[in-house]
């Protein structure tokens, strides 16, 4: 059978390319050789989210005298937890399933691989093969935990991410490797329902290395203060699982003093690594660039009719980013002709208590690339709504263009500021500038008025602080 298109994957760069296909009149296929959703509705972004709020509400209840409430006995219910993580991703699971029909969008279950000839042989779980050829096939194959050559995941003892969201019993103890996003939202949930834990980190910055500074910094008090062990430029240089307990040893990478951890779960939390093997890509000659799928800004590769999107192409492996490239390659397909993608206006958020999310260059990449620089910040600690609502954690940051009033980039910790940052990705997306923000009026009481506040105190006329 012929198609206009068929997506290797299901994850949210390929299903979204998928249903915006057939918006757009083509005859579509999808290959999957697991669930429907790929691994962020089913094992990352969507599963997290539950048990993250399964760990908030918990501690809700455990400061509930601080919000005039008394309860009484509290206990976290971690099998109940992870049950209900399940359940939120099966329900997303099959709200996909329900799409594919409504868009007419047939799945073929099984191992898909490229052939010559735009083809796709695939391998269904009894071993049969079938082939199916396509005018166009994007690869959406995604990505898995990356395994450090010091830390060999056994799925027992040293885990991944999807080992830690369905563990038969809670660990007492758990170092976790990493502190990028994955690594500290683990952190908290395991830390909150009362796992010892502590994260190790190998870049000097420690906790979400990739954000501003000032992020990371407020970000690790907030850690120490919920009793978060934090080692940051620090290398893991073996684990050894052989008897009750892990042994983690450790180097401290500035003075080359090493220690040694016990804990009962290790986590490896050290990011991602792109499923390009045994797909086919190198039979049809298909160019790599240091491990990913070389591709224009339009997703086609140097083979016409084949294109890539997601975790194996360059760019932040982040979920709306894949849909955001599965929608720009498949209008570009259809002869739509949108815009390519600006990769420097694409929100990164984290969920772990303090939220962090962010938008545009830091700090120091607006000032390394040649901006002199208007800076503003806004503390929630004199926010009305942060105070009322008992979060009073964190800050806005917000980067102008002093020249123009250009909106670089915005940096927010706190409650709720995941929700937050798309205000500063719109405005940035209408080249708003750091005075049109202040004029526009925010409604009081809420956190948002923070990002007010923060251009405000960039251009020295902030009023509440």
């Amino acid at each position: 059978m012929k198609y206009d298109l068929i997506v290797i994957g299901s994850g949210p760069g390929g299903y979204v390319a998928a249903i915006r296909a057939s918006q757009l009149g083509m005859k579509v296929a999808v290959v999957e050789k697991e669930s429907l959703g790929g691994v962020c509705l089913n094992w990352g972004c969507i599963p997290t989210k539950a048990l993250l709020k399964s760990a908030q509400v918990f501690n809700y209840i455990q400061h509930a005298s601080d919000y005039g409430i008394k309860v009484k006995d509290a206990k976290p219910d971690f099998d109940g937890m992870v049950k209900r993580s399940r359940s939120v991703a099966g329900g997303m699971s099959k709200g996909v399933q329900f799409l594919f029909r409504k868009n007419k969008i047939e799945v073929i279950n099984g191992h898909g691989r490229l052939i010559r000839g735009k083809k796709v042989e695939v391998t269904d779980e009894k071993g049969a093969k079938q082939t199916y050829e396509a005018n166009h096939i994007i690869v959406a194959t995604g990505a898995r935990a990356k395994e450090l050559p010091s830390l060999p995941i056994d799925g027992k003892k040293v885990i991944g991410y999807r080992e830690a969201m369905t563990l038969e019993k809670q660990p007492a103890s758990m170092v976790i490797v990493g502190a990028g996003a994955i690594g500290v939202e683990f952190a908290y949930f395991y830390k909150s329902i009362g796992t010892e834990v502590t994260v190790v980190e190998f870049l000097e910055q420690g906790l979400v290395p990739r954000e501003d500074k000032d992020v990371s910094k407020e970000l690790a008090k907030a850690f120490r203060r919920q009793g978060i062990k934090v080692m940051a430029n620090t290398s893991v240089e073996s684990v050894d699982t052989k008897g009750k307990q892990c042994t983690v040893s450790v180097k401290d990478r500035k003075s080359g003093d090493t220690s040694t951890l016990e804990c009962d779960i290790v986590l490896s939390a050290a990011g991602v690594t792109p499923n390009t093997e045994d797909v086919g890509l190198e039979t049809l000659g298909i160019e790599m660039d240091k491990g990913l799928v070389k591709v224009d800004e339009y997703y086609q590769t140097n083979v016409p009719g084949i294109y890539a999107i997601g975790d194996i192409v360059s760019g932040p492996a982040l979920a709306h980013v894949a849909s955001a490239e599965g929608i720009t390659c498949v209008e570009k397909i259809a002869g739509e002709n949108p815009n390519p993608i600006d990769y420097n206006n694409l929100p990164g958020c984290t969920y772990c208590v303090p939220e962090v999310a962010s938008v545009g260059y830091t700090e120091d990449a607006a000032r390394e690339a040649g901006y002199e620089l208007k800076i503003g910040k806004f503390p929630f600690t004199a926010s009305g709504k942060a105070s009322a609502a008992g979060a009073k954690e964190g800050f806005v940051k917000v980067i102008f263009d002093a020249r123009y009033g250009e909106f670089l980039g915005a940096h927010m910790i706190g409650m709720n500021v995941t929700e937050m940052i798309a205000e500063v990705v719109a405005a940035r997306k209408l080249e708003t500038t750091g005075h049109e923000i202040i004029k526009a009026v925010h409604p009081h009481p809420t956190m948002s008025e923070a990002v007010m506040e923060a251009a405000a105190a960039a251009y020295g006329e902030v009023i509440h602080i």
